[in-house]
């Protein structure tokens, strides 16, 4: 799943903003908080902690910088490869068409499958209601943050 929207601002800005995953709790409707695991920072193999945070649970993941190309493309690894996340920036109009990219990778469906048993297609679809409504917010609060 993916969604993309207009940014009054260099691919190279908004690279760096998203690229500081420290910010994402800024952003997120879910995510409230990430950190660099060791100090380190965005690039590919880096680490990082993210905690999410809805009306039912808090919790904690674990996910691994897959793509760092400045101005082109920041991705993250969810667990191991249960998930991926990812932005691309491309160059248009004196901005950016910025898009997000949400994946529940087959890893992660055995994964729920054998967390949540009998519960995994239901936890399944509540992961990827979550990224249906959170991507375009997440998108539009990022935009807002990018225009001030």
């Amino acid at each position: 799943m993916s969604e993309s929207i207009f940014v009054a601002a260099p691919p190279e800005k908004l690279y760096e903003m998203i690229s500081d995953v420290t910010r994402m709790g800024e952003w997120s409707p879910i995510c409230r908080a990430c950190w660099w695991d060791e100090g380190d920072g965005p690039r590919v193999g880096a680490w990082f902690t993210g905690r999410n945070v809805t009306p039912e649970r808090t919790w904690e993941t674990r996910s691994q910088v897959v793509a760092a190309e400045p101005g082109r493309e920041f991705a993250w690894e969810v667990a191991n490869g249960w998930v991926y996340w990812g932005y691309t920036f491309e160059p248009a109009d004196g901005g950016t068409i910025l898009t997000e990219h949400w994946e529940l990778r087959p890893k992660g469906v055995e994964g729920f499958r054998e967390k949540y048993g009998d519960q995994a297609d239901a936890q399944i679809a509540d992961r990827r209601e979550a990224a249906r409504t959170g991507i375009p917010a997440t998108l539009a609060a990022i935009k807002k943050a990018a225009e001030a």
